[in-house]
């Protein structure tokens, strides 16, 4: 990790109060915790983890950077599929994870020039500080609209409309699962005799182990491949199951189908730690101060939804979905040439391509009660690869 940026005396301090934390948990646990519950840990402990505490996570000065970071273009692409939804179902958008808040303000803009704007737009963002800002980028953006925004603790009991989650997924608790000869191992977080954090394994048991035993029985996985699997966002799908009345989950995340996730090729999982701009294997570096995510298996997210009474109402690649809600026609709308125009385009460029975000990246649609074809997947709708 020698090449990563150095952390000043504040950052180091905070990240060894989460170390520490950590460190106590395991030897309450007994020596060892799941890699999903250090990951939680890691990303969400009250006031220490990643996503809990205040420094800038979004953008150049932060440690990665979102689409709706890079153009706007991008949120008034999602918002031809957002109204068409809620024309279906109900005036009312759900935003689960708003990050810098920057997606919240694009969409209601161009939903406003649409003439089709929520009568609420909800927020759910468990941390204070990003609730801030949220607020301060909207009230920035679009003044007028901010009275229509509001934050939620927890998810409704009740909903129709559209739920929107830009990286999301990525971002739940994850368990890092090891095939070996003589059985299906977790591998969990112990420490070692200078107390550094250090992998461990155990035999692999209950709801995780019927998911690794299934995985392996449908992609043959070799002994020794290592691999991830989230619970987490399992159940979460699922949930919307029992809350969701009419509407549609508009989920973008970077992942694969379950027979390209855990392809032999892909041995070693899918576990990947963003700092400064940087990216890296080690989960354990730098406790509280990184990004800790793992890509999506969108069959398991499909099959746990579909458990609980939704359908799959479309699945594409980014690049293609962005392209069906006609983003090259807002492109067109920038003066050719102008200043604004390179950027744009430049972004554009970045969100399409298959060599950049255009493939990795993908968007699933999931709902009840929407009868009709959405616009982001007329064309290249790869639903029948899930």
């Amino acid at each position: 990790m020698n090449n990563l940026p150095i952390p000043d005396p504040d950052a180091l301090a905070h990240s060894q109060g989460l170390r520490q934390a950590i460190i106590r948990e395991i030897a309450a646990a007994g020596g060892w915790i799941p890699f999903s519950r250090c990951m939680e840990l890691l990303l969400y402990a009250p006031g220490l983890g990643y996503y809990s505490a205040g420094s800038r996570k979004f953008g150049t000065a932060g440690d990665f950077v979102t689409a709706p970071e890079m153009t706007g273009l991008f949120g008034q692409a999602l918002a031809r599929q957002v109204a068409q939804v809620m024309a279906l179902s109900a005036p009312a958008i759900l935003e689960v994870g708003a990050g810098s808040g920057r997606l919240a303000a694009d969409l209601l803009l161009d939903l406003e020039r649409r003439q089709a704007l929520p009568e609420r737009y909800s927020i759910l963002d468990l941390s204070a500080d990003l609730r801030q800002r949220q607020r301060e980028t909207i009230a920035a953006a679009a003044p007028h609209l901010l009275a229509r925004v509001d934050w939620l603790d927890q998810l409704p009991e009740q909903f129709s409309g559209a739920v929107v989650a830009n990286e999301l997924l990525d971002a739940m608790p994850a368990d890092v699962v090891a095939w070996r000869d003589n059985g299906i191992f977790a591998r969990g977080v112990a420490i070692d005799t200078e107390e550094c954090f250090t992998w461990s394994e155990r035999p692999a048991s209950g709801p995780l182990l019927a998911a690794a035993e299934e995985i392996g029985e449908q992609c043959t996985l070799p002994p020794g491949f290592e691999s991830e699997i989230s619970l987490s966002n399992r159940a979460w799908a699922a949930e919307w199951g029992h809350r969701l009345q009419r509407g549609a989950l508009l989920l973008i995340d970077y992942g694969f189908p379950r027979r390209e996730f855990y392809h032999q090729q892909r041995g070693r999982g899918t576990l990947m730690c963003h700092y400064r701009h940087h990216s890296h294997p080690d989960p354990f570096y730098l406790p509280g101060l990184q990004d800790v995510t793992v890509h999506v298996d969108f069959t398991a997210i499909i099959a746990a939804a579909h458990g609980a009474g939704l359908e799959l109402l479309g699945y594409a690649s980014q690049g293609q979905f962005l392209l069906n809600c006609g983003i090259l026609d807002r492109l067109a709308e920038i003066p050719n040439g102008t200043p604004d125009y390179i950027r744009a385009g430049g972004a554009v460029n970045k969100l399409l391509m298959p060599h950049e975000m255009g493939e990795l990246f993908k968007v699933i649609a999931i709902g009840r009660g929407i009868d009709e074809g959405l616009c982001g997947f007329a064309s290249g709708d790869q639903s029948r690869r899930l």
